[in-house]
């Protein structure tokens, strides 16, 4: 019998308490069933529940150990792929607490705090993400003025946490050196430390790069109108043009973009750090331009920085191929926000709310790789990622007719429970998305507590009752 998904994702599991590694298992399994409910409704219980806070509270309970045994199954699924791509980014969650009345009244007392959260996902060229494989979390306390924040060391600013995404993409790349790992990052990744710190791993564990350049860096030359980085993409020919769809964000619709290609190798010259003195670095950079917009749209332009090869059109086009997977990140947030609604949990302290987001980003990843695997695989048997059960269950709602010899395939699957959340599987509905599974994917299981009590209650003898009914 195939067994949860929680469970292989919490297989290797080590809090050194055996009762703690089955308790994430089994809390993995609760709040994945239910994500956008609270924790005690998802736990079903005033005595489930208790022992969810009691895990979150324990001492050996981190957000990192959380994350170990699911960084290890992630690990394994990387090595089955030759190019994998890890997408690091920041984003700021508004956590809301309710403490007791004021007073003596009945109107309730608020705290709101920020947190961030820096995680970095797994992801293969044909966006199929594969795990999280690190994140951090912090909170600010005090921010700083910037020129105070100018003069600090990489290691004291919030900056680092782009090093440490860097330094655990080389880490794995050590782990599978048979994997070509590439890290991504947007604008706030153009960090010159990142530059100088490729240097210092060996080849044959140091993960490639792509960044997204916020800077009009000085280069090291003497020819005065190529003296900033874009000045010099500009004045180069253009190789190519590559086309892609620009996915909705905001206000702005979904279209299509046509972008020139331009791409050169660029020394750049060190900046000034107070105490430091920094040697100029060399890299390759990638101009994409978008030349003719639509009227009244502001043109696409990304110059990006990487560690990849860009003699040809066909490399430059690579990468930019290669920058355009970071957006799955953004989807992953709104499925940790809107999704796992994380920032409705009521945990008071940061030690207890630390693990409990440590378990929804395993969630929220769950909800994107099945969503894409259905996309990339939809003619695999949909038990390679379902239990009997699950489709079971789902067949039996959507369709209310015996159930087939063999299971559907996993494309029809996928359907069938974004149909569960409310995709209407029209021609012009496109592929469902990832909010129509992960509300799909809890009603899923929901017919699938049904469909047990049913079966347990058919293998149940009936006893009469030895009381006498008042209505008889």
């Amino acid at each position: 019998m195939m067994t949860h998904w929680a469970s292989d994702e919490t297989k290797t599991a080590n809090f050194g308490d055996k009762r703690l590694n089955q308790r994430m298992e089994t809390l993995l399994k609760q709040l994945g069933d239910k994500p956008f409910e609270s924790i005690p409704t998802a736990c079903g219980g005033w005595a489930e529940t208790l022992a969810a806070y009691r895990f979150f509270d324990n001492e050996k309970v981190t957000d990192n150990q959380v994350l170990q045994s699911h960084i290890h199954a992630s690990i394994e699924r990387i090595s089955c792929y030759p190019v994998v791509l890890l997408a690091q980014d920041t984003t700021d969650l508004i956590h809301t607490i309710t403490k007791g009345p004021l007073g003596l009244g009945t109107l309730k007392e608020t705290e709101k705090r920020e947190i961030f959260l820096h995680p970095t996902i797994a992801i293969t060229p044909h966006r199929l993400c594969l795990g999280v494989v690190g994140a951090d979390i912090w909170q600010r306390l005090e921010k700083s003025p910037k020129k105070e924040r100018l003069r600090l060391p990489i290691n004291e600013k919030e900056s680092v946490h782009w090093l440490e995404g860097y330094h655990r993409a080389c880490e794995i790349s050590g782990i599978i050196p048979e994997t070509l790992i590439v890290n991504l990052a947007d604008r706030e990744g153009d960090i010159y430390e990142w530059f100088l710190e490729t240097e210092e791993y060996s080849p044959d564990t140091r993960a490639q790069w792509i960044i997204r350049a916020a800077q009009d860096r000085l280069l090291d030359t003497r020819d005065k109108e190529t003296r900033k980085i874009w000045n010099k993409l500009e004045k180069k020919p253009i190789l190519g043009t590559v086309k892609f769809t620009l996915p909705a964000s905001g206000n702005r619709k979904t279209r299509d973009v046509e972008q020139t290609v331009r791409a050169a190798r660029v020394v750049i010259k060190a900046p000034y750090r107070p105490g430091y003195k920094f040697k100029n670095v060399e890299v390759n950079a990638v101009l994409a331009r978008e030349e003719n917009p639509p009227l009244g749209i502001e043109p696409i332009e990304w110059l990006l920085l990487s560690s990849l090869p860009i003699e040809s059109f066909e490399q430059a086009a690579t990468v930019l191929e290669w920058y355009t997977c970071r957006w799955e990140i953004e989807i992953f947030f709104r499925v940790l926000k809107s999704g796992c609604q994380v920032e409705k949990l009521q945990l008071e302290s940061i030690d207890r709310l630390e693990p409990c987001l440590a378990l929804y980003l395993i969630i929220a990843w769950r909800t994107l790789f099945v969503t894409m695997f259905g996309r990339i695989y939809p003619d695999f048997d949909c038990e390679f990622i379902f239990t009997k059960d699950e489709w079971q269950a789902v067949h039996l709602v959507l369709n209310q007719t015996t159930l087939p010899t063999s299971p559907p395939t996993l494309g029809e699957f996928i359907r069938m429970i974004a149909r569960l959340g409310g995709h209407l599987g029209r021609k012009h509905d496109g592929a469902p998305g990832p909010q129509s599974i992960w509300i799909g994917l809890q009603r899923m299981r929901d017919f699938v507590r049904v469909l047990d009590a049913i079966k347990n209650t058919q293998n149940t003898p009936y006893i009469p009752s030895q009381n006498p009914s008042i209505f008889v």
